[in-house]
């Protein structure tokens, strides 16, 4: 039997989207958007040396993601594939993964600025863990399905184009 568990959110992410069509697909389709996440102050002492790594593992729900499918459509076409397969929001458990790159801490003020971002404005954030190269990196490990792709030339789309607010 297994022992009971609770998720914490420890902060929120301070980005520029608000709405899902707006913020990119990926990090690497916002190199140099910066962000802020807003650590609750029970968690700022957790963040003790963390200022030694250059980047780091972002755990967040996908809180403005409802339901989910087992499989879906990815935004690159082609047919539909198991979500597992994906990287897309509507997920069994909403919960996300994000690398960024971390600027600075500020641990009294619980202010963690990254840039790279893919996060929409208020996401709840879990856990931060530190990027280790030697052990988070696996270059041969391939692209799975997106081979063919990447094969003839077809460049993941990362970012949607930007649609206007729409009037209130």
């Amino acid at each position: 039997m297994s022992e009971p568990f609770e998720i914490r959110i420890i902060g929120r992410a301070r980005t520029p989207w608000q709405r899902r069509e707006d913020a990119p697909h990926q990090p690497s389709a916002a190199k140099d958007v910066e962000g802020v996440l807003e650590i609750a102050p029970e968690y700022r002492q957790a963040l003790l040396d963390l200022d030694s790594f250059q980047r780091i593992w972002v755990l967040f729900l996908f809180d403005r993601s409802h339901g989910w499918a087992a499989r879906v459509k990815p935004p690159r076409g082609g047919p539909k594939r198991g979500v597992f397969a994906t990287r897309a929001p509507n997920r069994p458990s909403q919960i996300g993964l994000t690398n960024v790159a971390l600027n600075s801490i500020d641990m009294s003020e619980g202010l963690v600025r990254v840039h790279g971002v893919d996060l929409l404005d208020q996401t709840p954030i879990l856990d931060i863990k530190p990027y280790l190269p030697l052990v988070d990196a696996w270059p041969q490990a391939g692209h799975g399905w997106l081979e063919e792709y990447l094969q003839a030339g077809i460049e993941p789309r990362l970012k949607k184009p930007l649609r206007p607010m729409p009037a209130r």
